[in-house]
């Protein structure tokens, strides 16, 4: 392993540092002056770090079963990322705060493009992953996936992010088949005053963000923001052209006139620019499409977008609530190969309700309306240009519990009707056994679907040929008797809290899927055409851990290891390169981070990855370690100051390639930056 000797260094070093320096600093600090007594975090919520490990075994959260739980009662494989973990992982982006979580493959293609996914199926559109911002989707229903290069939260305004590994159609619908990613901001509450934030490094060029919050009156809060960001190219022979810029702003009010009411009105827009190498037809209505025909450009993808979002909640009673949601989302894009412009209208309400005695009843109701307007060259273009599409959906679920509440059955199902695949339902049912306070064993049976993206049922792509393949063409082309990919999924998990000091989470799965989807030959040489089809089948299995260790009341670590193996087989006949799938998630991951607090109000906090081998299209990638490390300092409660360096064992390496729209692979490169955030009150 050519990194062995370099990661065994790097170990070392960072294991004595972290050993070392908490004497050193004590000796010293005794010497000169007493140590500052902890200092409150930058904003009013609770500092994480100084809660027990069973405190926050004991967190709240609520994408398991759309209401609040405790995390130790969640009836699958869950884990969160709290504001404080972003703030000490020293990341710019939310990707990258996703690389800890156990069970999720994050891969950065280029400087502005990643492959996010759970349990498998890894991709730029990882089709099996549903991912919410405050409820609303970002799932885009064109290729079935997420532009993450569009999604620009600001990082100090994220409360926590839940992420699930496993299906959760049940209560959130289709696309929630592997995974559910819910980033989840904070109260105005907890961001009075104001704020503002600046990083520069080598690759981060420039990220600014500016928020200002107050309120009006007792009942009413609210918060403004504004967000800048620029980030170098990644790493090519020859330039790599994929450099990144974009600018958000928004806002966001909470108003509570009662005990029992809170209305929430927020929203966003983003403009900028992501850039990219793509192959090309010149000109672009250029047919046929023949070598002599295509081109290699630089390109600057023109991203835009808003979004409004409306909530209110009203509680009934102690245990009775229900929730009405309503948000309008705008995406637009503008390339070489599509222009795009999509509008979302979408309307939720969700009833929560005791029932009996050992029932607790949550339903609800929703309907989605997606409008798009599409332009497409030689390359890739949809017909029709211009559709609309509509969703209409309910769930049910029943929680019954047993036994003073240490026995718990969950039944329910997610009915929906769309345009492409017609009814589908997803039910599932999950138990857990809680004997003691340090115990839980939960166990489910789930189906979950993912539907035909409107891309895989009116696209035409024309692959891009080579100097040998020029006398064949090739085109992948929609299918309107594309169906919905199908998921039996089986999980079961144990968390166990042995000490005050130690924290277990395991979790196996075994993943049944029919009707996967392939691509295979309708018509012989010299043109070729690829439809849409569902001839693959195939199941996954795996384990996740985690380990959370309190090795002294200033020290943390966190390890995790993830174990996934893959079957992917074509029915008798089809010949579809989409088995190649199989190799794209890698099968084995783990890492280790450590949090320490130090005297003089200095943070020490590193962490090391490995990552196996994969095969994208059947082209392989290395494995890689990667080391990240940050030194923070806190010299006023209000300012925080911290010195970055990310992926250093290496000047650059591949994370993954891409797949999609003949764009070119970048490696990613060694970072250094640094971060200072400043807080304060204003009159």
């Amino acid at each position: 392993m050519r990194y062995s000797l370099t990661v065994l260094h790097s170990l070392t070093c960072l294991t004595l540092l972290s050993w070392i320096l908490p004497f050193l600093l004590t000796q010293g600090a005794a010497a000169d002056q007493p140590i500052e007594p902890d200092l409150p975090p930058l904003t009013s919520e609770q500092d994480l770090t100084q809660l027990s490990l069973e405190e926050l075994m004991n967190m709240e959260v609520t994408s398991v079963s759309k209401k609040p739980q405790k995390l130790s009662q969640a009836q699958a494989a869950i884990h969160v990322l709290s504001g404080e973990d972003i703030r000490r992982m020293g990341i710019t982006t939310i990707p990258d705060a996703l690389r800890l979580v156990p069970g999720l493959q994050v891969a950065r293609i280029d400087s502005n493009k990643w492959a996010v996914s759970a349990r498998g199926f890894n991709d730029r559109f990882a089709n099996k992953l549903l991912v919410l911002i405050d409820g609303r989707s970002v799932y885009t229903p064109l290729f079935a996936g997420v532009y993450w290069e569009a999604q620009m939260v600001p990082l100090q305004d994220i409360d926590r992010i839940e992420v699930i590994r496993g299906p959760g159609g049940t209560l959130w619908g289709a696309n929630a088949v592997n995974g559910v990613i819910n980033i989840i901001t904070k109260s105005t509450q907890d961001t009075q005053g104001a704020m503002a934030s600046v990083t520069y490094g080598n690759e981060e060029r420039g990220l600014g963000t500016l928020r200002y919050g107050g309120k009006a009156g007792d009942a009413l809060a609210y918060r403004l923001y504004g967000q800048f960001m620029s980030r170098d190219s990644a790493f090519q022979e020859g330039g790599a052209h994929d450099d990144w810029q974009l600018g958000q702003g928004g806002l966001r009010t909470d108003w509570q006139p009662d005990t029992n009411d809170t209305v929430t009105v927020q929203g966003d827009y983003y403009q900028g620019t992501a850039g990219q190498r793509i192959t090309t037809p010149v000109p672009a209505d250029a047919a046929p499409l023949a070598p002599a025909n295509l081109t290699t450009v630089n390109e600057d993808v023109k991203l835009r977008g808003g979004n409004i979002l409306f909530r209110w909640h009203r509680l009934l009673s102690d245990k009775e609530d229900f929730t009405l949601q309503a948000y309008f989302d705008h995406v637009g894009r503008e390339e070489a190969s599509l222009y795009e412009d999509r509008q979302t209208i979408d309307l939720e309400l969700q009833h929560h309700i005791p029932w009996l005695a050992h029932h607790d009843v949550l339903w609800g109701i929703g309907y989605r309306l997606t409008r798009d307007e599409t332009r497409g060259n030689e390359l890739f273009r949809l017909s029709p240009s211009d559709r609309t599409v509509d969703l209409i959906s309910g769930f049910l679920q029943d929680e019954m519990s047993f036994f003073d509440d240490t026995f718990t059955v969950t039944i329910g199902s997610k009915f929906e009707h769309n345009d492409f695949s017609g009814f589908e339902y997803q039910p599932n049912i999950r138990m857990s056994w809680k004997p003691n306070s340090d115990h839980t064993i939960w166990g489910s049976v789930s189906r979950a679907v993912r539907t035909p993206a409107r891309g895989e049922h009116d696209v035409r792509l024309r692959v891009v040929p080579t100097p040998a393949t020029a006398p064949v063409s090739v085109a992948v082309v929609g299918n309107h008797d594309f169906e919905a990919e199908n998921l039996l999924a089986w999980e079961l998990g144990y968390r166990i809290h042995p000490t005050s000091t130690l924290n277990l989470d395991i979790a196996g799965f075994y993943n049944q899927y029919e009707d996967l989807r392939t691509f295979d030959a309708a018509s012989p040489p010299p043109t070729i055409t690829l439809p849409f089809s569902n001839k693959m089948h195939g199941h996954a299995y795996g384990v996740e851990v985690l380990a959370q260790w309190q090795a002294h009341p200033d020290w943390r670590l966190q390890a995790t290891y993830s174990y996934l193996a893959m079957d992917l087989r074509l029915e008798d006949g089809s010949t579809s390169a989409e088995k190649l799938r199989e190799g794209a998630s890698p099968s084995h991951q783990a890492t280790l981070w450590s949090r320490m607090t130090l005297p003089w109000n200095l943070e020490f906090d590193w962490d090391v990855r490995y990552v196996d081998s994969i095969r994208v299209a059947g082209s392989p990638v290395d494995g890689y370690f990667s080391t990240n490390a940050r030194l923070g300092w806190r010299p006023t409660p209000q300012w925080d100051i911290s010195l970055v360096g990310r992926d250093l064992l290496d000047n650059h390496h591949t994370e993954f390639l891409p797949t999609f729209l003949a764009t070119q692979s970048t490696e990613v490169q060694r970072s250094i930056f640094l971060k200072t955030t400043w807080q304060f009150d204003m009159p």
